[in-house]
């Protein structure tokens, strides 16, 4: 039986580089030659014991590869070809598919996330792609690995948080945390029409990038209570839509304050504790707020419109690769990104 490397979730704290088998596919599935992938913060979440899943499973949901066989049941695309696949991979028939919910396929809360969560994921030298005809989209000729690295996961997600806010022309627009989802989430806000975009973060490295990715205004809260910046910015106004991007009971919080009488909150953050909403900030209730929640949007379709972004050079983020490691070194590269070292902001990981 023909095996491969991959990185594989022991038990909490503890995640290896193991010999394992090579995934058989079925009539509709693909099985993808991984080029490069990269770690997400929910990985993290999942080393540290935060998010649940099995031992033994292969982690990582951010492949960008090559087709090495396709399913008996899968048209339209070609062994050798250059793909990605999302993070999220919905089958594009059930219910909450055709209802515009594909992110909850099969009816189940993230039924979606299926790679390095309920099936094994891509850290490995191979992955098997589910529901294959739904998931592959061509990589556009031109387009490094890079490039496209973060489509699968951070750039859905960030896109998605300011997409599901509801983000209109002229708007202003708090975004709360600048790692790779929340600088997604400040060009995702640019794109949609914010005129005014302000970011809060603790690294001026990370500001400095969302000066870059559209952020008119930027915030250290080591320097600065943001909240009393954001009241002079709005002249007490409060703004249109906050984005929330790390997952905390005080970025949370300070979203809620951040906003007008009648603004929404979208959530991108995953929460590992317990969520409250002070009743004042809340207007007990009455303040007309919106609290909306996103899993990022997958599919070949959203994947496909990514990467037309990138390839039309509205967006840049190959500023968010800082480092590179082998898959061999997956362990050192975990360390380095759960820890924030060196400035990390997502490394690209190569079998």
């Amino acid at each position: 039986m023909a095996t491969m490397k991959a990185a594989v979730f022991v038990e909490p704290g503890r995640i290896e580089v193991q010999e394992r088998p090579v995934p058989a596919i079925g009539p509709t599935d693909a099985l993808l030659r991984v080029t490069t992938t990269t770690i997400c913060g929910t990985d993290v979440h999942i080393l540290k014991g935060e998010y649940p899943v099995k031992p033994g499973l292969i982690v990582g949901h951010e492949p960008v590869g090559v087709i090495e066989a396709l399913g008996d049941a899968i048209t339209g695309y070609q062994v050798g070809q250059r793909v990605i696949a999302g993070a999220i991979t919905p089958c594009g028939q059930c219910h909450p598919c055709l209802d515009g919910d594909s992110s909850q396929c099969g009816g189940q809360a993230m039924g979606g996330w299926q790679l390095g969560n309920t099936i094994d994921g891509c850290q490995a030298e191979y992955v098997r792609i589910p529901n294959a005809q739904a998931n592959l989209t061509p990589v556009p000729d031109g387009l490094t690995d890079e490039q496209v690295l973060m489509c699968p996961d951070i750039m859905s997600t960030g896109f998605g948080g300011a997409e599901s806010g509801h983000i209109r022309i002229g708007d202003t627009v708090a975004i709360f945390a600048q790692g790779p989802i929340g600088l997604c989430a400040t060009a995702g806000a640019k794109l949609m029409g914010a005129t005014r975009i302000i970011v809060v973060d603790g690294v001026d490295e990370r500001l400095e990038v969302s000066r870059r990715l559209g952020a008119d205004h930027v915030i250290n809260f080591n320097r600065q209570n943001p909240l009393e910046a954001i009241n002079e910015l709005t002249a007490g106004r409060g703004v249109d839509v906050a984005i929330e991007a790390l997952g905390t009971q005080q970025t949370f919080e300070s979203c809620l304050r951040a906003l007008r009488p009648g603004g929404t909150l979208s959530s991108l953050g995953v929460y590992s504790g317990k969520l409250t909403l002070p009743l004042d900030a809340m207007a007990a209730g009455l303040g007309d707020h919106r609290i909306v929640t996103t899993l990022c949007p997958g599919g070949k379709e959203r994947m496909r419109r990514l990467m037309t972004v990138i390839d039309s050079d509205r967006v840049d983020l190959t500023a968010m690769v800082t480092h590179r490691f082998r898959l061999d070194d997956i362990v050192d590269a975990y360390d380095l990104f759960s820890n924030q070292r060196d400035g990390v902001l997502k490394v690209a990981i190569t079998p």
